[in-house]
């Protein structure tokens, strides 16, 4: 009697792990449930949706589920990441943001959201080296020429950039100190406008992420004179990296990362970061990410939480020793 009681009690312990086991499973897979937000503080053609639209491609297709891209440019992409930062918190609305959110509590008097304080690092989506791209009708292709040209020429030249208080703004303010030169900058909405004036004549350069100039590079549109950093690319394997040129501290990269509004579900931060991990290695994405230059960090969120606080305090050193200012 005792025997059959006990396995009774065992068949019920089973069923019930079963049953547990696979409410687990479906409250894993829960999420998503419906279709995403994704606040891109940039407007379209930029840095940030060279990388923002192949992933939102591939998560539809992985998930079943569509990542919307909510493009919201203004103000170096502060207007965007306020925007975000009052998102009903529901695990339903994320925020790709950028290098150039670790530098905005620098350069802005008062922002309305706080970026270590309104939102949950979730994880690291891309670093990509700034590169120097001209347009070849303005200036000479060559470096050492272009450089020559600068120096007989102080503010006659001019550099676009994604808007004031980006890394593109203070990749050209690290390149005056460190060439002793000066040339005129010119903000934009967005590193897409700029991209376009550059190629249109209307400005002689840009220090951009490879991610939204390595098309038009391919293309002939505008070339590539240096990649930042001690070491060439190899998407580029033919452009001379900043150390061979003689700027051997010149270093600033270009990354790109996604944050959800601060009290988003655990569940919905956890899925997330399980689903890019898998989505990150897709061949499609590799493809992508390398034909950019790019590389994929594959940090937990708590991870990307130390990386931003180091990069904060990195780029306020910075925005002192150039005394960079909003245009």
């Amino acid at each position: 009697m005792t025997h059959n009681l006990d396995r009774r009690q065992w068949l019920q312990w089973g069923a019930g792990a079963l049953a547990s086991a696979h409410w687990g499973l479906h409250a894993q897979s829960a999420w998503p449930s419906k279709p995403l937000n994704v606040v891109v503080p940039f407007p379209a053609g930029g840095g940030t949706d060279a990388f923002a639209r192949p992933f939102a491609a591939q998560f539809a297709k992985m998930t079943g589920r569509q990542l919307v891209i909510d493009n919201r440019g203004g103000a170096g992409g502060t207007l965007g990441a306020g925007v975000a930062a009052k998102a009903v918190p529901d695990g339903y609305t994320l925020f790709m943001g950028a290098v150039h959110h670790s530098i905005a509590p620098s350069m802005y008097p008062k922002l309305d959201y706080d970026l270590e304080k309104d939102f949950i690092p979730l994880a690291l989506m891309a670093t990509v080296p700034q590169v120097l791209v001209v347009n070849p009708k303005n200036v000479p292709g060559d470096f050492k020429a272009f450089v020559e040209q600068v120096r007989k020429n102080p503010g006659r030249l001019n550099y676009g950039s994604a808007g004031g208080g980006t890394s593109h703004h203070l990749a050209g303010e690290l390149f005056k100190i460190q060439t002793k030169t000066f040339i005129t900058h010119i903000p934009y909405r967005g590193a897409g406008p700029a991209l376009q004036d550059l190629m249109a004549g209307n400005v002689d350069m840009m220090f951009d992420g490879l991610g939204s100039s390595a098309a038009h590079i391919k293309g002939g549109r505008i070339k590539a004179l240096m990649v930042a950093g001690a070491k060439r690319n190899a998407a580029f394997p033919d452009v001379p990296c900043a150390a061979e040129l003689g700027l051997p501290d010149y270093t600033v990269s270009t990354w790109y990362g996604m944050w959800a509004p601060k009290g988003t579900p655990a569940e919905a931060q956890a899925g997330f970061l399980d689903w890019s991990q898998k989505i990150a290695n897709a061949p499609e994405i590799k493809t992508a990410w390398a034909s950019n230059g790019a590389e994929y960090p594959n940090t937990t969120g708590a991870q990307f939480g130390a990386f931003i606080a180091a990069e904060i305090k990195r780029w306020a050193s910075v925005v002192k020793a150039s005394g960079a200012k909003l245009d």
